[in-house]
């Protein structure tokens, strides 16, 4: 009788423990696979007692103001480079965990098959963020388009174009709206997400892709003093299950791929 009062009671505590450790946080997420892959994410952190309330936004500001806010405690969207430039801007205290995706960027036309068919004059539209729009610009230049300014790292705007032998015409847009323009421009280079969200596929219709070892791998942030909490390390391990990789693999076949 003893000994099962003693189990009883170590169940009980066991019981009690697990309870007391389940948490329900709130991430945001952007449309496309940061959503996709957060609600897969969602899945084998519920086994592990944490519950994910997913808030997906539309645009690249909102997610990390919500954050410093405390409407949400993490959020997977940005690679860090746009983490560095929002801090540097917004004074935001905020801090990356762990490693996501990177998700190549890329050049799309409904004009052109090839970046070598860019005209005298042509329109080029690129993200009006300055790390995604340096991004953008930075791929031109891979691809020998353009050439730009020495010293201006993983930022430069399209002031930093020293040469531009077809005389481009740069629009920055609001990285969103980035696949809507292409019926009006020559090109337009779009972040993965929102070309998978209007139902481009990076394999098969960009004429043009970054390399896959670019420095922008994107990473979950929260609020600074939260790195160490117990909810923001079982974020990071339920990312970082091989199911939640494999998914990104077979799901996107190379459009997105692991950074961990």
């Amino acid at each position: 009788m003893r000994i099962f009062r003693l189990a009883a009671l170590t169940s009980a505590l066991a019981l009690s423990a697990a309870m007391a450790v389940a948490e329900e946080i709130k991430v945001g997420v952007s449309p496309g696979e940061h959503g996709e892959i957060m609600e897969e994410v969602a899945k084998i952190a519920e086994a592990k007692g944490l519950t994910i309330d997913i808030i997906e936004f539309t645009d690249y500001v909102v997610p990390n103001q919500a954050l410093a806010d405390g409407d949400l405690q993490a959020n997977s969207f940005q690679h860090q480079p746009y983490l560095d430039n929002q801090i540097k801007d917004r004074g935001f205290d905020l801090v990356a965990i762990g490693k996501t995706i990177t998700t190549p960027m890329g050049a799309y036309s409904e004009k052109l098959k090839s970046l070598d068919e860019l005209a005298e004059g042509a329109q080029v539209a690129i993200p009006n963020d300055p790390t995604n729009g340096g991004r953008a610009l930075l791929l031109l230049q891979d691809k020998g388009v353009i050439k730009l300014a020495d010293g201006t790292g993983l930022t430069p705007s399209p002031l930093d174009v020293t040469e531009n032998p077809k005389n481009l015409k740069f629009m920055e847009l609001d990285a969103a709206q980035l696949p809507r323009a292409l019926a009006d421009v020559d090109i337009a280079i779009i972040n993965t997400n929102y070309a998978l969200d209007a139902g481009l596929n990076p394999n098969e219709d960009a004429i043009a892709m970054e390399k896959a070892d670019s420095p922008y791998a994107n990473i979950i942030v929260v609020r600074k003093g939260d790195e160490e909490a117990p909810w923001a390390k079982q974020l990071v391990e339920a990312y970082h299950d091989p199911a939640v990789k494999k998914f990104i693999e077979e799901r996107y076949q190379g459009a997105v791929i692991p950074a961990w």
